[in-house]
């Protein structure tokens, strides 16, 4: 517990995955892992096809088993890591156990090839020989999706051996030095999230120095930048190439199990959309600033009219769980232990990764939640956010660590739909017309990033790597991708600062997961679509809901929507949940005129 101005801020206790970096039980366990992944390589290697049905369940049960050792070291050795990025010593200890979980799973390789190979009509009679084994099915139709862009096994060993110093080493340095950067407003020094934070300031001065900070000190570093996004973008085309995936994105779809129409209908939805939704709203945004045209700073401004006290953490903690009571107690009760327990890390601190997350761990321990508290409206919202996967992740690990995981399309499912529970909530407590107009100016401009700002990360992405297809980018080429959708998406009452087109530097989706971006809007369309059939009232929604998220990674995204007679396949889908936000600003429109 850390004791700050916003009242006792929780840290992470993360004992419930090992004491210590040098625990006996994270050495047993990493000699565990060794052994049973030789084993496991001895006892099933070119032997997979001629498995029974009980004996291919007792490898697919050994190889779950394998993965929630590993997932427990490297889930203990990345959250020590990010509370403190800068600390070299943790930065060592999770490089090392990576490398040592990378060489024990290196035998395992041939797992999931030979799996692939099986005969379709053999794998059908294994299944109906078997209810147990049966209900991996979705976990293996997932598996064979990638069967066509399958490489040979000395090939995928290849592969999976230099992951460390591949994509891994990129993401790294790029976390390292964004951790790094100081910026320099008036007279302060100030890390990434400090600076970020200043671009939501009442004070339009400040957010102006803050981005002048920010474009200044992404110029300084624009070369490593464009370095670590050529590097990435070329690696991964490579490997697309060999494995004759059609499109950069089709990994992505893949791994999401979601249909690329569908992304591609939810992404002209929202681009066909701009004018009503950004265009409209940011026009009606200036009005209320006073400004002829908006600079980026004032995008996330507040109102000339918001209260800028700070919400205390108690009083932060009791708004999310009232709301969460309010649509089910069942919801508060597993959202709960987040708070007693040590399962939150919530103050801002020197070194710690920028940003927020729900981090599942493993199916056997429980998630753990990271926020950079600092006390704004919208902290509450990221905290309603991150707890709502969270709750996901709890209900979710009943399905077992191979089945648990939600495809990233319907991971923001919970997190959306508790921040949508949290705001409703606060809404209904609105005092004054004033109050009413803040609160849904804020909703919108946060579903205006979640929908809008995703999407045109996602055009941007795919820019990027169709360009870096034809050549290296220069600094220059990738800022001019950027402002090709920042302009398109914001709308014509934006003026962009000179600067603003090195703005891509700091988004990690980026890095980290290539087009992991339109998941935020397709859960948010989800979640606005969801949410309309429960204000309709539909009597066994709580139930549904609960069944939705136990499933986890066990139905598609079909299967799952079918109770509520949602189908995120038909085009109308998402202009069902985009209406939700043009409603909100048709009802901004009719305040203003009031």
């Amino acid at each position: 517990m850390l004791d700050t101005d916003l009242g006792t801020l929780p840290e992470w206790d993360l004992t419930d995955l090992y004491a210590s970096e040098d625990s006996d039980k994270l050495k047993q366990d990493m000699a565990w892992l060794e052994q049973a992944c030789a084993s496991f390589a001895s006892d099933y290697e070119g032997k997979m096809a001629d498995l029974s049905a009980d004996q291919m369940l007792e490898a697919v049960q050994r190889y779950e088993a394998i993965d929630v050792i590993a997932g427990r070291i490297m889930s203990f050795a990345g959250l020590r890591y990010y509370q403190n990025t800068t600390d070299s010593e943790r930065a060592q200890f999770m490089s090392n156990a990576q490398d040592a979980i990378t060489n024990y799973t290196t035998p395992l390789v041939f797992y999931g090839l030979e799996f692939n190979r099986l005969d379709e009509a053999h794998l059908s009679q294994l299944l109906t020989q078997n209810a147990d084994l049966a209900r991996y099915k979705p976990v293996f139709d997932r598996m064979r999706a990638m069967k066509p862009y399958q490489l040979s096994d000395e090939l995928e060993k290849f592969l999976h051996d230099q992951s460390t110093v591949g994509a891994a080493a990129w993401n790294r340095l790029f976390d390292e030095t964004i951790a790094g950067l100081e910026f320099e407003v008036d007279g302060e020094a100030l890390n990434i999230e400090g600076t970020l934070n200043l671009l939501t300031d009442q004070d339009r001065s400040k957010r102006e120095a803050a981005s002048h900070a920010l474009a200044e000190v992404f110029d300084k570093n624009i070369r490593t930048f464009a370095r670590v996004h050529n590097t990435l973008a070329k690696e991964k085309s490579i490997e697309d190439k060999w494995r004759g995936m059609p499109t950069p994105q089709t990994g992505r779809h893949l791994s999401n199990h979601v249909e690329p129409e569908v992304v591609e209908a939810l992404r002209n939805a929202v681009v066909a959309a701009y004018p009503k939704l950004s265009h409209r709203y940011y026009a009606l945004k200036a009005k209320w600033l006073g400004l002829d045209k908006m600079q980026t700073w004032d995008r996330n401004a507040p109102l000339p009219q918001d209260d800028p006290k700070l919400v205390h953490w108690d009083e932060a903690q009791q708004t999310v769980m009232d709301a969460y009571a309010s649509f089910d107690p069942r919801m508060a009760d597993l959202a709960e232990p987040f708070f007693t327990k040590g399962w939150i890390d919530a103050a801002v601190k020197p070194g710690k990764a920028p940003g927020a997350f729900a981090h599942p761990t493993v199916t056997t321990v429980h998630p753990y939640v990271m926020l950079n508290y600092l006390g704004k409206p919208r902290d509450v919202m990221t905290l309603a956010h991150e707890l709502g996967h969270g709750v996901h992740q709890v209900l979710a690990a009943q399905q077992g660590e191979l089945l648990s995981s939600t495809p990233l399309t319907l991971a923001e499912t919970a997190s959306v739909f508790g921040e949508m529970l949290t705001f409703r909530k606060l809404l209904d407590g609105a005092k004054t017309k004033e109050e009413r107009k803040t609160m849904l100016a804020g909703k919108v401009e946060d579903m205006i990033n979640t929908v809008v700002r995703q999407i045109a990360f996602y055009d941007f992405e795919c820019k990027l790597h169709a360009a870096r297809a034809e050549g290296e980018l220069t600094p220059d080429d990738i800022n001019a991708l950027w402002m090709s959708v920042q302009a398109e998406s914001l709308g014509p009452v934006f003026e962009f600062q000179e600067g603003y087109e090195t703005f891509w530097a700091y988004i990690p989706h980026f890095v980290h997961s290539p087009f992991y971006v339109y998941a935020y809007a397709f859960g948010d369309g989800l979640v606005n679509a969801l949410y309309a059939v429960y204000e309709e009232g539909d009597a066994d929604f709580q139930e549904k809901y609960f069944d939705m998220l136990r499933a986890g990674g066990s139905k598609h995204h079909k299967e799952l929507l079918a109770p509520f007679g949602l189908d995120a396949s038909d085009p109308a889908f998402w202009d069902k949940g985009l209406s939700m936000i043009s409603g909100m600003i048709d009802e901004l429109e009719a305040l203003e005129a009031e």
